[in-house]
Protein backbone atom coordinates (compact mmCIF):
# COMPACT_ATOMS: atom_id res chain seq x y z
CA UNK A 1 0.00 0.00 0.00
CA UNK A 2 1.31 3.53 -0.92
CA UNK A 3 1.81 6.32 1.50
CA UNK A 4 1.15 8.84 -1.88
CA UNK A 5 1.03 9.45 -5.19
CA UNK A 6 4.13 11.40 -5.26
CA UNK A 7 7.14 12.05 -2.71
CA UNK A 8 9.19 15.08 -3.08
CA UNK A 9 12.98 15.00 -1.32
CA UNK A 10 13.59 18.74 -0.47
CA UNK A 11 11.88 21.60 0.61
CA UNK A 12 12.98 24.17 -1.10
CA UNK A 13 11.42 26.73 -4.47
CA UNK A 14 11.20 23.58 -6.38
CA UNK A 15 10.14 21.01 -4.07
CA UNK A 16 7.49 23.01 -2.56
CA UNK A 17 6.05 24.78 -5.78
CA UNK A 18 5.95 20.86 -7.33
CA UNK A 19 3.92 19.85 -3.84
CA UNK A 20 1.51 22.48 -4.84
CA UNK A 21 0.82 21.72 -8.10
CA UNK A 22 0.38 18.63 -7.64
CA UNK A 23 -1.83 18.81 -4.58
CA UNK A 24 -4.27 21.22 -7.03
CA UNK A 25 -4.02 18.44 -9.33
CA UNK A 26 -6.18 16.27 -6.51
CA UNK A 27 -2.76 14.10 -5.98
CA UNK A 28 -1.51 12.70 -3.09
CA UNK A 29 1.82 14.29 -2.16
CA UNK A 30 4.89 13.72 1.18
CA UNK A 31 7.15 15.98 1.06
CA UNK A 32 10.24 15.63 3.12
CA UNK A 33 12.65 18.32 4.45
CA UNK A 34 15.56 17.89 6.65
CA UNK A 35 15.74 21.30 7.90
CA UNK A 36 12.60 23.35 9.85
CA UNK A 37 11.38 26.72 8.51
CA UNK A 38 11.46 29.25 7.97
CA UNK A 39 16.17 29.47 7.31
CA UNK A 40 18.38 31.01 5.23
CA UNK A 41 20.01 29.44 2.14
CA UNK A 42 22.88 30.60 0.07
CA UNK A 43 21.19 32.24 -3.13
CA UNK A 44 21.06 35.18 -4.88
CA UNK A 45 17.24 35.74 -4.02
CA UNK A 46 16.87 37.34 -7.64
CA UNK A 47 13.64 35.62 -9.37
CA UNK A 48 12.84 36.86 -12.88
CA UNK A 49 9.46 38.38 -13.40
CA UNK A 50 8.80 35.00 -16.30
CA UNK A 51 7.72 32.84 -14.00
CA UNK A 52 4.79 35.16 -11.97
CA UNK A 53 1.76 34.19 -14.60
CA UNK A 54 2.93 30.36 -13.03
CA UNK A 55 2.60 31.47 -9.49
CA UNK A 56 -0.48 33.19 -10.48
CA UNK A 57 -2.31 30.34 -11.70
CA UNK A 58 -1.14 28.56 -8.43
CA UNK A 59 -2.20 31.29 -6.57
CA UNK A 60 0.97 32.01 -4.52
CA UNK A 61 1.87 35.19 -5.99
CA UNK A 62 4.63 36.52 -3.71
CA UNK A 63 3.94 40.20 -3.78
CA UNK A 64 2.09 39.64 -0.09
CA UNK A 65 5.61 39.24 1.19
CA UNK A 66 6.56 42.90 -0.47
CA UNK A 67 9.65 42.30 -2.46
CA UNK A 68 11.51 44.82 -4.24
CA UNK A 69 10.90 45.37 -8.33
CA UNK A 70 14.06 44.77 -9.97
CA UNK A 71 14.56 46.43 -13.66
CA UNK A 72 18.15 47.56 -13.51
CA UNK A 73 21.06 45.39 -14.36
CA UNK A 74 24.91 46.94 -13.88
CA UNK A 75 28.35 44.84 -14.19
CA UNK A 76 31.87 45.69 -13.32
CA UNK A 77 35.26 44.25 -12.81
CA UNK A 78 38.01 45.58 -10.58
CA UNK A 79 39.59 47.36 -14.03
CA UNK A 80 36.72 48.11 -16.42
CA UNK A 81 34.25 50.86 -17.31
CA UNK A 82 31.11 50.15 -15.41
CA UNK A 83 28.60 48.63 -17.86
CA UNK A 84 24.17 49.18 -17.56
CA UNK A 85 21.29 47.45 -19.05
CA UNK A 86 17.53 47.05 -18.36
CA UNK A 87 16.07 43.60 -17.19
CA UNK A 88 14.29 42.46 -20.69
CA UNK A 89 11.41 40.69 -18.24
CA UNK A 90 12.28 42.21 -15.30
CA UNK A 91 12.11 40.41 -11.63
CA UNK A 92 11.47 40.76 -8.29
CA UNK A 93 13.51 40.47 -4.99
CA UNK A 94 12.99 37.95 -2.05
CA UNK A 95 14.72 36.25 0.86
CA UNK A 96 14.76 32.10 0.64
CA UNK A 97 13.37 32.57 4.36
CA UNK A 98 10.19 34.35 3.61
CA UNK A 99 9.65 32.84 0.24
CA UNK A 100 10.03 29.11 1.35
CA UNK A 101 8.22 29.83 4.51
CA UNK A 102 5.47 30.88 2.24
CA UNK A 103 5.20 28.34 0.09
CA UNK A 104 5.31 25.69 2.88
CA UNK A 105 2.18 27.54 4.21
CA UNK A 106 0.75 27.35 0.76
CA UNK A 107 1.21 23.66 0.13
CA UNK A 108 -0.26 22.61 3.81
CA UNK A 109 -3.22 25.05 2.83
CA UNK A 110 -3.54 22.83 -0.42
CA UNK A 111 -3.30 19.56 1.62
CA UNK A 112 0.61 18.36 1.07
CA UNK A 113 1.99 16.24 3.93
CA UNK A 114 5.35 17.82 5.41
CA UNK A 115 7.49 15.83 6.89
CA UNK A 116 11.05 16.86 8.96
CA UNK A 117 13.58 14.27 8.22
CA UNK A 118 16.60 12.84 6.29
CA UNK A 119 16.19 11.23 3.39
CA UNK A 120 18.99 8.06 3.26
CA UNK A 121 18.26 5.95 0.25
CA UNK A 122 15.87 5.46 -2.29
CA UNK A 123 15.05 2.52 -4.50
CA UNK A 124 12.36 1.33 -7.07
CA UNK A 125 10.98 -2.25 -7.11
CA UNK A 126 9.63 -2.78 -10.28
CA UNK A 127 6.26 -0.62 -9.20
CA UNK A 128 6.80 0.71 -6.02
CA UNK A 129 9.08 3.10 -4.89
CA UNK A 130 10.88 2.82 -1.24
CA UNK A 131 12.14 5.79 0.24
CA UNK A 132 14.17 5.41 3.75
CA UNK A 133 14.75 8.13 5.82
CA UNK A 134 16.06 8.31 8.82
CA UNK A 135 12.67 7.67 11.02
CA UNK A 136 11.08 5.47 8.63
CA UNK A 137 10.58 4.05 4.48
CA UNK A 138 7.37 5.39 2.77
CA UNK A 139 6.26 3.63 -0.42
CA UNK A 140 4.99 5.86 -3.18
CA UNK A 141 4.35 5.55 -7.36
CA UNK A 142 6.84 8.30 -8.31
CA UNK A 143 9.35 10.06 -6.19
CA UNK A 144 10.80 13.85 -7.18
CA UNK A 145 14.42 14.99 -6.15
CA UNK A 146 14.66 18.75 -4.72
CA UNK A 147 16.74 18.42 -2.47
CA UNK A 148 19.26 21.29 -3.75
CA UNK A 149 22.88 21.35 -4.74
CA UNK A 150 24.64 18.04 -3.30
CA UNK A 151 23.50 15.57 -1.13
CA UNK A 152 24.92 12.47 0.89
CA UNK A 153 21.78 11.12 -1.29
CA UNK A 154 23.69 11.73 -4.29
CA UNK A 155 26.34 9.75 -3.04
CA UNK A 156 23.98 6.42 -2.79
CA UNK A 157 22.55 7.34 -6.04
CA UNK A 158 26.17 7.38 -7.40
CA UNK A 159 25.72 10.46 -9.20
CA UNK A 160 28.41 11.34 -11.48
CA UNK A 161 28.82 14.98 -10.52
CA UNK A 162 29.25 13.98 -7.16
CA UNK A 163 32.37 11.77 -7.22
CA UNK A 164 34.17 15.12 -8.74
CA UNK A 165 36.19 17.23 -7.00
CA UNK A 166 34.35 20.80 -7.15
CA UNK A 167 36.53 24.46 -6.25
CA UNK A 168 33.68 26.75 -6.00
CA UNK A 169 32.87 28.17 -2.27
CA UNK A 170 29.72 30.62 -1.90
CA UNK A 171 29.39 32.78 0.92
CA UNK A 172 25.90 34.73 1.48
CA UNK A 173 24.32 37.30 4.14
CA UNK A 174 21.93 40.07 4.51
CA UNK A 175 23.18 43.43 4.99
CA UNK A 176 21.33 47.08 5.75
CA UNK A 177 22.55 50.20 4.25
CA UNK A 178 21.96 52.31 1.00
CA UNK A 179 21.31 50.68 -2.43
CA UNK A 180 18.95 50.96 -5.26
CA UNK A 181 15.84 49.11 -4.39
CA UNK A 182 15.41 48.28 -8.14
CA UNK A 183 18.97 46.57 -9.23
CA UNK A 184 20.65 43.91 -9.04
CA UNK A 185 24.63 44.34 -9.64
CA UNK A 186 26.85 41.74 -10.38
CA UNK A 187 30.92 42.74 -9.27
CA UNK A 188 33.75 40.50 -10.38
CA UNK A 189 36.69 39.89 -8.35
CA UNK A 190 40.24 37.88 -9.04
CA UNK A 191 38.81 34.46 -8.52
CA UNK A 192 35.08 34.92 -8.23
CA UNK A 193 32.01 37.02 -8.77
CA UNK A 194 29.40 38.92 -6.32
CA UNK A 195 25.90 39.55 -7.11
CA UNK A 196 24.05 42.49 -5.17
CA UNK A 197 20.31 43.48 -4.45
CA UNK A 198 17.41 44.30 -2.59
CA UNK A 199 14.95 42.27 -0.69
CA UNK A 200 12.19 42.16 1.38
CA UNK A 201 12.19 45.09 4.78
CA UNK A 202 15.18 46.80 3.25
CA UNK A 203 17.63 44.35 3.43
CA UNK A 204 20.48 44.14 1.02
CA UNK A 205 21.32 40.42 -0.41
CA UNK A 206 24.85 40.07 -1.16
CA UNK A 207 26.49 36.34 -1.50
CA UNK A 208 29.85 35.63 -3.76
CA UNK A 209 30.68 32.93 -5.39
CA UNK A 210 34.95 31.87 -5.09
CA UNK A 211 37.34 29.91 -6.55
CA UNK A 212 38.61 27.65 -3.25
CA UNK A 213 41.94 27.76 -4.28
CA UNK A 214 41.80 31.22 -4.63
CA UNK A 215 40.12 31.97 -1.27
CA UNK A 216 42.56 29.48 1.03
CA UNK A 217 45.34 31.35 0.81
CA UNK A 218 43.80 34.06 3.56
CA UNK A 219 42.87 33.04 7.20
CA UNK A 220 39.45 33.97 7.25
CA UNK A 221 36.26 35.29 4.94
CA UNK A 222 36.90 39.15 6.05
CA UNK A 223 40.64 38.89 5.28
CA UNK A 224 39.67 37.23 1.81
CA UNK A 225 37.23 40.36 1.06
CA UNK A 226 39.40 43.35 2.01
CA UNK A 227 42.47 41.40 0.31
CA UNK A 228 40.29 40.94 -2.27
CA UNK A 229 36.90 41.47 -3.08
CA UNK A 230 37.82 45.38 -1.87
CA UNK A 231 40.15 45.79 -5.12
CA UNK A 232 36.56 46.26 -7.04
CA UNK A 233 35.88 50.00 -5.55
CA UNK A 234 31.83 49.13 -6.48
CA UNK A 235 31.64 46.52 -4.14
CA UNK A 236 34.36 47.84 -1.74
CA UNK A 237 32.19 50.85 -0.84
CA UNK A 238 29.09 48.79 -0.79
CA UNK A 239 30.98 46.26 1.73
CA UNK A 240 32.17 49.22 3.99
CA UNK A 241 29.25 51.29 4.33
CA UNK A 242 26.92 48.16 4.79
CA UNK A 243 26.26 46.34 8.00
CA UNK A 244 25.85 42.84 8.32
CA UNK A 245 22.87 41.65 10.03
CA UNK A 246 23.78 37.80 10.42
CA UNK A 247 26.02 36.64 13.31
CA UNK A 248 27.86 35.08 10.93
CA UNK A 249 28.19 34.29 7.02
CA UNK A 250 26.48 31.46 5.40
CA UNK A 251 28.88 29.16 3.40
CA UNK A 252 28.93 26.49 1.37
CA UNK A 253 31.59 24.20 -0.24
CA UNK A 254 31.63 22.18 -2.81
CA UNK A 255 29.70 23.67 -5.54
CA UNK A 256 29.43 22.29 -9.10
CA UNK A 257 28.34 23.68 -12.37
CA UNK A 258 28.86 19.96 -13.81
CA UNK A 259 26.53 18.36 -15.64
CA UNK A 260 23.86 16.33 -13.90
CA UNK A 261 21.00 13.80 -14.35
CA UNK A 262 17.42 15.45 -15.26
CA UNK A 263 16.68 11.81 -14.03
CA UNK A 264 18.84 9.22 -12.18
CA UNK A 265 17.24 5.88 -10.77
CA UNK A 266 14.02 6.70 -11.83
CA UNK A 267 13.56 9.63 -9.67
CA UNK A 268 12.44 12.89 -11.49
CA UNK A 269 15.28 15.66 -10.73
CA UNK A 270 13.98 19.27 -10.28
CA UNK A 271 15.94 22.87 -9.41
CA UNK A 272 19.47 22.87 -8.45
CA UNK A 273 19.25 18.98 -8.20
CA UNK A 274 19.26 18.56 -11.79
CA UNK A 275 21.55 21.40 -12.82
CA UNK A 276 22.88 24.55 -11.34
CA UNK A 277 23.39 27.54 -13.05
CA UNK A 278 26.71 29.72 -12.46
CA UNK A 279 25.31 32.44 -10.61
CA UNK A 280 26.59 35.53 -12.76
CA UNK A 281 23.24 34.39 -15.08
CA UNK A 282 21.04 35.50 -11.77
CA UNK A 283 18.25 33.09 -12.25
CA UNK A 284 18.44 29.71 -11.01
CA UNK A 285 15.33 30.82 -8.76
CA UNK A 286 13.24 31.01 -11.83
CA UNK A 287 14.63 27.96 -13.51
CA UNK A 288 13.60 26.17 -10.23
CA UNK A 289 10.30 27.21 -11.05
CA UNK A 290 9.96 26.29 -13.95
CA UNK A 291 11.27 23.06 -13.74
CA UNK A 292 9.11 22.07 -10.90
CA UNK A 293 5.83 22.99 -13.32
CA UNK A 294 7.23 20.74 -15.85
CA UNK A 295 8.20 17.76 -13.81
CA UNK A 296 4.71 18.09 -12.08
CA UNK A 297 2.61 18.84 -16.07
CA UNK A 298 3.98 15.29 -16.93
CA UNK A 299 3.88 13.68 -13.28
CA UNK A 300 -0.21 14.55 -13.47
CA UNK A 301 -0.76 13.21 -17.44
CA UNK A 302 1.17 10.05 -16.32
CA UNK A 303 -1.10 9.37 -13.23
CA UNK A 304 -4.03 10.22 -15.22
CA UNK A 305 -3.00 7.69 -17.92
CA UNK A 306 -2.03 10.02 -20.23
CA UNK A 307 1.12 9.02 -20.33
CA UNK A 308 1.75 5.66 -20.99
CA UNK A 309 4.54 4.03 -18.97
CA UNK A 310 7.53 5.00 -16.72
CA UNK A 311 9.76 4.96 -19.87
CA UNK A 312 7.74 7.18 -21.39
CA UNK A 313 7.33 9.65 -18.67
CA UNK A 314 10.94 9.50 -18.19
CA UNK A 315 11.99 10.35 -21.59
CA UNK A 316 9.41 13.08 -21.64
CA UNK A 317 10.71 14.69 -18.90
CA UNK A 318 14.69 14.73 -19.71
CA UNK A 319 13.44 16.21 -22.98
CA UNK A 320 11.61 18.61 -21.68
CA UNK A 321 14.25 20.03 -19.63
CA UNK A 322 16.99 19.88 -21.67
CA UNK A 323 14.54 21.91 -24.33
CA UNK A 324 14.13 24.51 -21.99
CA UNK A 325 17.69 24.70 -19.49
CA UNK A 326 20.13 23.05 -21.37
CA UNK A 327 21.18 26.33 -23.88
CA UNK A 328 20.98 28.28 -20.44
CA UNK A 329 23.39 26.39 -18.75
CA UNK A 330 25.79 26.26 -21.51
CA UNK A 331 25.41 30.03 -22.04
CA UNK A 332 26.34 30.57 -18.53
CA UNK A 333 29.17 27.86 -18.21
CA UNK A 334 30.64 29.73 -21.11
CA UNK A 335 29.97 33.90 -19.54
CA UNK A 336 31.60 31.85 -16.04
CA UNK A 337 34.65 30.44 -18.30
CA UNK A 338 35.02 33.94 -19.99
CA UNK A 339 34.88 36.21 -17.38
CA UNK A 340 37.04 34.18 -14.94
CA UNK A 341 39.68 35.22 -17.12
CA UNK A 342 40.61 38.82 -15.89
CA UNK A 343 41.83 40.55 -18.68
CA UNK A 344 39.43 38.58 -21.35
CA UNK A 345 36.64 40.26 -18.92
CA UNK A 346 37.73 43.78 -18.73
CA UNK A 347 38.30 43.84 -22.55
CA UNK A 348 34.69 42.36 -22.82
CA UNK A 349 32.82 44.50 -20.44
CA UNK A 350 34.48 47.20 -22.31
CA UNK A 351 33.47 46.64 -25.66
CA UNK A 352 29.90 45.62 -24.30
CA UNK A 353 29.86 49.31 -22.82
CA UNK A 354 30.44 50.82 -26.49
CA UNK A 355 27.91 48.52 -27.73
CA UNK A 356 25.36 48.35 -25.29
CA UNK A 357 22.66 47.01 -27.08
CA UNK A 358 24.78 43.23 -26.90
CA UNK A 359 23.92 43.03 -22.37
CA UNK A 360 19.93 42.40 -23.14
CA UNK A 361 20.81 39.80 -25.88
CA UNK A 362 22.76 37.98 -23.08
CA UNK A 363 20.62 38.19 -20.58
CA UNK A 364 18.15 37.35 -22.56
CA UNK A 365 20.03 33.73 -23.68
CA UNK A 366 20.22 33.02 -19.53
CA UNK A 367 16.52 33.29 -19.03
CA UNK A 368 13.18 32.00 -20.40
CA UNK A 369 9.94 33.44 -21.95
CA UNK A 370 6.71 33.68 -19.38
CA UNK A 371 5.20 30.25 -18.23
CA UNK A 372 1.62 29.54 -17.64
CA UNK A 373 -0.22 26.70 -15.80
CA UNK A 374 -1.71 25.91 -19.31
Amino acid sequence: MIDADVIIIGGGLAGLVSAIHLRKEGKSVILIEKDAYPHHKVCGEYISNEVLPYLDDLDVNPSVLQPTRLKNFEMTTPNSAVIHSGLPLGGFGISRFALDHFLMKKALENGASILTDTVLDVNYDGSIFNVITKNQIYKSKLVIGAYGKRSTLDVKLNRTFIQQKSSWLAVKAHYSGNFPNDLVALHHFKGGYCGVSKVEDNLINICYLVNYASFKKYKNIQEHQKKVLYKNAHLKSILENCTMQFDAPLTISQISFEKKESVKNHILMVGDTAGLIHPLCGNGMGMAIHGAKIASTLIVNYLNGEISSLTQLEKQYTNEWKLNFKSRLKTGSLLSGLLRKEKLANFLINLIAKLPFLLPIIIKKTHGKPISLN
